[in-house]
């Protein structure tokens, strides 16, 4: 089994669904359509690339603050400035999503699933490309960063097969229900998402 990154396919056909809100996603609320704006940059490239930086540096990871807001709703991320893995991927494709860049959610599978935020960006020659971002945060021996190529993918974890990891290859429009289930029953302040949080979709 291989520790690259394989291509992304997406769970659904239509365009559309990687530019809606749901409850979760939840872009229509003011304070994303806000932060959406204030993240608009002269290029879809440039806004893309402010709305990833903003969610990967302004929005804590809850472990790396010590500070546990269960938050996964995407506005709900926004206002608590905390969130694990799965709450600031859905802020970050809340935001893309307001600034119409089509934006989906991925996963690893680590020692407990990892997600992360696929976009989708169109080539000249047409078609289009998805290329995974990571927004959990940075910090020593952890360096995600922007891309727009597959060949330039920066996730913050790479996959070690020998222990079961690997990359899942689906782009979903909505977070897959069981994931959303478990995610609702966490609690605030409790510290750690080992009790919740699945090992795998």
């Amino acid at each position: 089994m291989t520790t690259e990154p394989p291509p992304l396919r997406p769970a659904s056909t239509d365009p559309a669904d990687y530019l809606a809100a749901d409850d979760v996603i939840d872009h229509g609320h003011p304070e994303i359509r806000a932060l959406a704006d204030r993240l608009r940059r002269d290029s879809v490239r440039e806004s893309a690339r402010a709305a990833f930086e903003y969610v990967r540096d302004r929005v804590a990871h809850s472990a790396d603050l010590g500070r546990w807001s269960a938050a996964y709703r995407a506005s709900d991320v926004l206002a608590a400035g905390d969130a694990i893995c799965h709450g600031k991927a859905h802020l970050l494709t809340a935001v893309l999503r307001a600034q119409g860049i089509p934006a989906g959610l991925c996963y690893q599978r680590l020692d407990v699933l990892h997600a992360l935020v696929a976009v989708h960006w169109p080539r000249p020659e047409g078609g289009g490309t998805w290329v995974r971002l990571d927004p959990r945060g940075n910090k020593p021996g952890v360096d995600a960063q922007f891309a727009t190529d597959p060949a330039d993918e920066r996730p913050a974890w790479p996959v070690d097969p020998a222990r079961g990891e690997f990359w899942y290859d689906t782009v979903y429009p909505a977070t897959p229900d069981g994931l959303r289930t478990a995610l609702a029953t966490a609690d605030p302040g409790r510290t750690g998402y080992g009790y919740y949080l699945p090992v795998e979709l």
